[in-house]
């Protein structure tokens, strides 16, 4: 007979490795815009101009365990006309397992918004695909470089 598992948040399985484990991840807001749909139907050669604002944000819970939450806002215009504003907030339930905590936010703000990111980033091309738009495919996001500059600006407010 198989061994029940504890599925509550900050679950790790006995004996596990040190490191970071997702426990749950899930769809937390979605939200589409599309003020002209029309146009996405007329002919045009022009590209839309595309904006991309990306934040992470971590929430300590019980039990070592922690909401991580990965929040990319698109904004799409031709001509400064807004085609659409697309904005997903996804995150994911991570617990850390025997992680010093020098390492803790690393693990919290690169790694945990790795492993969210390809599913956020279908949300966005579905729904920006189902708003009439070709699917919004966006490139992978260098996350060690965006915790280094929030690093940098907490230094710089410090001073």
């Amino acid at each position: 007979m198989a061994k029940k598992v504890d599925k509550k948040p900050g679950f790790v399985p006995e004996g596990a490795p040190a490191g970071l484990f997702i426990n749950a991840q899930y769809l937390k807001d979605l939200s589409f815009e599309n003020p002209n749909p029309l146009d996405a139907y007329k002919k045009t050669d022009e590209k839309p101009d595309i904006q991309v604002n990306v934040n992470t944000a971590v929430r300590k819970l019980p039990d070592n365990a922690f909401e991580v939450i990965l929040d990319i806002k698109t904004e799409a215009k031709k001509k400064d006309k807004i085609s659409f504003i697309a904005e997903v907030s996804y995150a994911g339930i991570f617990t850390l397992n025997q992680v010093p905590p020098e390492h803790e936010k690393p693990l919290l703000l690169i790694e945990a918004p790795r492993m969210l990111f390809p599913f956020a980033r279908n949300v966005l091309a579905e729904t920006t695909r189902d708003g009439g738009y070709p699917p919004l495919m966006l490139n992978p996001i260098d996350f060690a470089s965006l915790y280094q500059k929030q690093v940098e600006k907490e230094k710089n407010k410090k001073n």
